[in-house]
């Protein structure tokens, strides 16, 4: 039994490789072109990279369960907070967010075939070893709120592969909602390092769980005050994973 596992795991590996890789080129000029034309036509980028989602999901047998969207105006602007512990964590992310978002990326995704094309444009890149990249990305983050688009950021900064249910916080989306007055939308993802080990290309089929929590808001809070929203996050976040686990 333990040799029929290891072949229907790899060959169930080699299938889901194809998946991704056949119809994200399928689908590359919708995902690319919309965001590169305006910012106004971005939210077709979002459609297509949904749409890719969906197939990966129904192709790969990772049904995708949302919880608490109805939480989420889609037409406000926030600052998303997620945790992150695997590479299916992005397909959930995708389906669950109903408007219009760039994410904060690590630049080693761009070392990705074809994903690396769209990460680097339809997020922000980031070089967390220098200290000049993470601001001039925070600065950008900046400027895309203010066109009214909403924005992803993994507070833990990198995949969690401790056995915490969280890393500690970065302050850098906390510090960003202060400044712009955009409330954070607290989301977790939950199974997918279970069924995708961060680090590994090892993989099964299993369901997945995306919940949103209620909207953060920063009125009342001042710079001096990055820590508290921080620890807050946090535990509202620590809160969704013990309750939907």
């Amino acid at each position: 039994m333990g040799l029929i596992k290891t072949v229907f795991l790899k060959l169930y590996m080699i299938w889901v490789l194809i998946v991704f890789t056949t119809f994200m080129l399928i689908l590359l000029p919708l995902i690319v072109l919309p965001i590169l034309i305006h910012v106004r036509v971005g939210m077709g980028t979002f459609y297509g990279l949904k749409i890719w989602s969906r197939i990966f999901s129904l192709l790969n047998f990772i049904p995708y369960k949302i919880i608490g969207k109805k939480k989420v105006n889609p037409k406000a602007s926030y600052i998303y907070t997620c945790n992150h512990t695997s590479f299916l964590d992005a397909p959930g992310i995708a389906l669950a967010i109903p408007n219009q978002f760039r994410p904060l990326a690590k630049k080693e995704l761009l070392k990705i075939p074809v994903f690396g094309l769209i990460v680097r444009v339809v997020t922000v890149v980031v070089d967390r070893s220098s200290p000049e990249s993470r601001k001039a990305s925070l600065q950008k983050l900046k400027d895309i709120i203010k066109k009214g688009v909403s924005i992803l950021i993994f507070p833990e900064g990198t995949q969690n592969r401790t056995k915490e249910l969280l890393q500690p916080f970065y302050s850098g989306a906390f510090r960003t909602a202060i400044e712009s007055g955009t409330p954070i939308m607290p989301m977790v993802v939950i199974g997918a390092g279970k069924l995708m080990p961060p680090g590994t290309l090892n993989i099964k089929p299993g369901k997945i769980k995306v919940v949103f929590g209620e909207a953060i808001s920063v009125e009342g809070y001042t710079m001096n005050d990055v820590n508290q929203l921080k620890d807050h996050t946090f535990k509202v976040m620590e809160d969704l994973l013990k309750e939907n686990s």
